[in-house]
Parts: C-alpha cells; structure tokens; sequence
C-alpha cells in the first residue's frame, strides 16, 4: 500500500470534478499516494462522470450527506492509509504539490498535520491568498479564527511575505489538509456534530492537546476555489459558523474558563446579530439566533473538557482580532 490518500470528498459537484480532478491526478505523485474519491450521497450525476470519465480513480460511494465531517470520518475508516490528505473537490493542484507536505512529516515525527499554502484560484493569474487557511490559521484570545494572509474579509495578495517559514500554526485548513491517519483516530476524528465548517479547527485543536504540533509547509502551494458549496453570505453558513464557533469553545476551554469566554462571545454575537439586521440580512439574523439556541440544546454532549487552556499560551491567542480589525484598522496578519 502506498503510504498516502490523498481523498477527496465529493457531493453534488461532478462540474467541479471535471474542472479539478485533472489537475490532482496530474499533479499528484502516483509513487506515494493513492487519489480517492468519496462520493457523499451526491443526487447529481456524479457517479456517471467518476464512471465514465475518471474510471481510473478510486472510488466509494456513501449511501447519504453526511457532511464534511462525517464523510471524511467514513472515507478513513474505509481506507486506512499511512497519511490522509483531506482535499476539497474545488481545489487545483500544480506539480509535485504533494511532496513537500510527505517528506515534512516523514521528517518531523512531533508533527501531526500540515497544510500548504492556500492562494485563490483565479483566472486572471492574480496571487492572492484564499479565504479558507491562506498561510496557517490561527486564534485570537476570544476564539475568532484568523489567518496569516487573512484576517476577517481583509484578504493578502502573496508576494512571498510568508514562504520559508514553516512555523506552528493553531490549525490548518480543511480544503487541503495532511494528517497521520492513526493520530485523526487517536483524537477521535471530525466532530461529526459540526456536520460542516470550523470542524478542523477543532481537530487541530485536538491534536495540540494531544502533544503534536500542527504546521504550515510553504513549499507546497494549491489553488482553491471557495465556496463550492456554501458560498460566503448564504444563511446556512452563517448557521453553522455561529454555532460551531460556540461548540469549539465549550468542548476545547476548561469548564470555568469557558463559561467566561462564552459571556463574551455571546456579546460579541449580540453586536453581530444587530448588525445583520442594520444591514438588512434579516436571514444571517434569523441565523445567529437559531445557532444560539441549538446551542444551548446540543452543548450537553461534551461532558470532557480538558484541564489545558490553549487560549492563555499559543502564538497569537493574545491578540483581541475584533478590536485590532474593527476599531485600530489592523487588516494585515
């Protein structure tokens, strides 16, 4: 067996599999990773086109969505490959984009997942980071994610600001994401109760915890689209975010400190929620709501916090993002 999957989890896009996949088989070293496809229960005709147009890929075929999480923690069981690379269906990959991250972790055993540099991909061959990970996703001191390259809407074009440092990161990116497969099962996988979004900042999380470190390896670079399923504005999204952002506190902070952040996060999201509705985006309002009070129904699933406060200690976590954004005019990691 080769020592990587490189899978990618596919629902309802078989046009973006015709625009990437190419890119993956091409650019991908068929000497040390195998690329899968993991079909989520797509109602299109993604089947037909992995069938008859891509014959030569692994496949598997979940019988339902079930969701980003899920899907992936299905896929790894199916598989079982040294490495996992977590690849979203809406991602270009140049040459030999995979080597790098392999021999970094063949060469840091204290590390448990990587990601490359994530830059858009557009057509008029303009380098500007992407939304999702750009170079190495990090925390401020309330839970807000942020990125060296993005911060908020603030987006970096990437003139080589960031290459040549291969430094921790509190959590890489989902839409291209390498990890030890037996440390992703060791930490209990994607949190499946995110279904989607902001589930891989809580596995990065969990890997800290556990005593490996998460890293961003610019010798690698991929090209990704956003947005292929959930574009930025859409309520849903809004949803998941709001309500994941409470869940990836309550389980990952020690109970009393936690209980302190979630106060401020709910002012936070208070300001948000008035926001919304000044803005006349009545469906994000009707969202940020909804996500608060399943919130509060759902939240008894977590009964193992951990003793560890991450908040108080990593690189960057000192940093209020919202006031740095919003009121000192920071738009620059």
């Amino acid at each position: 067996m080769k020592p990587v999957a490189v899978i990618i989890l596919n629902w309802n896009g078989a046009k973006l599999l015709r625009k990437y996949l190419p890119s993956v088989l091409a650019g991908t070293s068929a000497d040390i990773a195998d690329v899968i496809v993991a079909d989520n229960g797509s109602t299109d005709n993604s089947r037909e086109v992995l069938e008859q147009e891509f014959a030569q890929v692994k496949t598997l075929y979940l019988d339902k969505n079930y969701g980003f999480a899920g899907g992936y923690n299905k896929a790894i069981e199916l598989t079982g490959y040294q490495y996992t690379v977590l690849l979203n269906s809406d991602v270009r990959t140049p040459d030999g984009w995979l080597d790098p991250l392999y021999r970094y972790l063949e060469d840091n055993p204290g590390v448990g997942a990587v990601q490359p540099k994530l830059l858009h991909d557009r057509d008029d061959g303009k380098r500007m980071f992407e939304y999702a990970g750009a170079a190495g996703g990090f925390i401020d001191k309330h839970g807000y994610p942020y990125c060296r390259g993005r911060v908020f809407e603030a987006v970096e074009d990437d003139h080589g600001q960031y290459d040549g440092k291969d430094i921790d990161i509190f959590w890489a990116t989902g839409a291209c994401l390498m990890v030890r497969t037996e440390l992703y099962n060791r930490v209990g996988g994607l949190d499946e109760d995110f279904f989607a979004h902001m589930e891989e900042i809580d596995l990065c999380w969990r890997i800290h915890l556990s005593g490996s470190d998460v890293r961003i390896v610019t010798a690698s670079e991929v090209f990704h689209l956003g947005g292929g399923s959930l574009p930025q504005g859409n309520p849903r999204k809004t949803y998941l975010n709001f309500r994941n952002s409470l869940f990836l506190l309550y389980k990952n902070l020690p109970v009393k400190e936690g209980k302190r952040m979630l106060i401020v996060r709910r002012l936070y999201d208070t300001l948000a929620f008035f926001m919304a509705l000044a803005k006349l985006h009545g469906g994000d309002a009707k969202a940020i709501i909804r996500a608060h009070n399943d919130y509060r129904k759902l939240k008894s699933r977590y009964t193992c916090q951990p003793t560890v406060n991450l908040l108080k200690s990593f690189p960057g976590t000192e940093r209020n993002i919202v006031i740095d954004y919003y009121l000192r005019g920071k738009k620059l990691f």
